[in-house]
Order: structure tokens, then sequence, then C-alpha cells
């Protein structure tokens, strides 16, 4: 799921969360968690229901911070990148990329 500037909020169980993505992958799940909780966000998983025996499992990605817009933190280079040494820029958000530079698009 890319960037896309609209602050989507709602609820897990009880908890009320500001969702970063939904029906995303295990690897992807992954490092999103490891991203936001190094960035001091209390992150909560939901899993998708399986239709079929065959679909994989998704996952919803969620914070408890409800003011959190991953755009708006991305692109005022709020947050840090896993290991704590760069600010994560657009395509590492994506995980297009480990480069951190560029700031936000190539220059060609």
């Amino acid at each position: 799921m890319a960037l896309a500037g609209k602050h989507t909020f709602g609820a897990i169980g009880e908890q009320r969360v500001t969702f970063i993505e939904k029906k995303i992958e295990e690897g992807r799940k992954e490092f999103l968690k490891k991203l936001l909780e190094v960035n001091g966000f209390e992150v909560i998983i939901q899993e998708e229901k399986i239709k079929t025996e065959e679909d994989p499992q998704l996952y919803t990605v969620a914070v408890t911070d409800m003011v959190f817009n991953p755009t708006v933190q991305v692109f005022e280079r709020r947050l840090k990148t896993i290991d704590g040494k760069y600010i994560v820029n657009q395509d590492y958000w994506n995980q297009k990329t480990e480069d951190t530079n560029p700031s936000y698009w190539k220059n060609s």
C-alpha cells in the first residue's frame, strides 16, 4: 500500500487505532512492526480472516497513536530506519530500497 495521505482510524477489539496498512503479507507486516516499534509506537497486529485454505494469511497493522499519519511522518522526516541511523524516505517505507538518499525521489 502506497503512502496515500489519508488518515484511517478505527478499532481492533476494544483498542482505538490508526491503521497503517491492511491486507498485507507476513514480510511486510514484520518490516512495519519493527520500523514502527523502533520509532516508539505501540503496534497492534490483526490477522485477516482466510476465505479458503489456499489463500495466504494476511494482516492489518495499526498503531495506538490516533494522530499518526504515515505520509506526514515520512515526508516530514520524523521516522528513523530500523537500525536508527538514517531517516526514512518513501522508497524505504515501500521497501523498494534500503538507500535513504535522496530524501524523496531520484532525479536522473
